[in-house]
């Protein structure tokens, strides 16, 4: 019973906020009876609430008990001054992001009110292959899930052009020497997302920080400065010993930006670049 009323709470997404009672039966897989005293049950609960159209959507009792997740709140909090301070330097979107399974979960993002538009949203889901949080999260997570991921059939989404396992496995590479990932996308609109990591107390990457901007508005090499050392700010307040003392200057700090999939060159709509 616990598994069927998860199927139906976890069938809603960012593009399916509110559906009716035969819509959340069809989306869960669940029997239109089951789903009937299921979402009953829910309402009572709180985790379901119910409009005057009769759509069903999350509730708001969802909301409060996700609050409570250490990983995110516990992080969200020390990170959220620092954040802030980045947004004031950038007034674009700031996104901090955890991985959570085979995907990076954005637990905060600050944004100014014309900055420019994007899908992503506070508890959202973002691909680990092409996001900017997600190439820091993948890259610093441990070999064999690296593998398992560039093992699967990988797509830009929502350009839906093939990932090459070769190149990505050379961005990531890239992302480990120099701290940074970042991306160029042109697709819903074209953004620049430049991300580093941030490390916990046992100095394993607990999150990755990004700063959000129009392709054009601002330049990676002059943003890569202001995210570097926030996260690194940031790392420091978790109490990562790598933080504690300055980096060993590099010998090229911003190489000539590249891009990261060859196919994506061809459609166009796609360039990464890894630094």
């Amino acid at each position: 019973m616990i598994d069927r009323a998860f199927a139906l709470l976890t069938a809603f997404t960012a593009t399916r906020r509110s559906m009716t009672l035969a819509e959340l039966s069809r989306a869960s897989g669940t029997p239109p009876s089951t789903a009937l005293r299921l979402a009953r049950r829910l309402l009572q609960l709180g985790a379901l609430e119910r409009g005057a159209d009769g759509r069903y959507v999350i509730g708001l009792r969802l909301w409060e008990l996700a609050s409570l997740a250490p990983r995110g709140h516990g992080l969200r909090e020390v990170a959220l001054p620092y954040m802030e301070d980045l947004y004031e330097a950038t007034h674009q979107h700031v996104l901090l992001a955890v991985r959570d399974g085979a995907e990076a979960l954005l637990v905060e993002r600050l944004s100014a009110r014309d900055a420019v538009n994007v899908l992503y949203r506070v508890g959202g889901r973002l691909p680990l292959h092409s996001t900017g949080v997600g190439l820091v999260l993948l890259a610093h997570a441990e070999a064999q899930f690296q593998d398992r991921i560039l093992a699967r059939p990988l797509v830009h989404e929502p350009e839906g052009v093939p990932v090459s396992p070769a190149a990505l496995r050379r961005t990531l590479a890239e992302v480990r020497r120099t701290g940074l990932a970042v991306v160029e996308r042109s697709e819903p609109g074209p953004v620049v997302a430049v991300a580093a990591p941030v490390h916990g107390g046992d100095d394993s990457v607990v999150a990755a920080l990004s700063v959000v901007v129009p392709a054009g508005g601002a330049e990676p090499r002059g943003l890569s400065p202001a995210v570097r050392a926030t996260a690194r700010a940031l790392s420091r307040s978790l109490g990562s010993p790598r933080s504690a003392a300055p980096p060993a200057p590099a010998r090229d700090p911003f190489p000539r930006p590249r891009r990261m999939w060859p196919m994506a060159r061809h459609r166009g709509t796609f360039a990464g670049i890894a630094r």
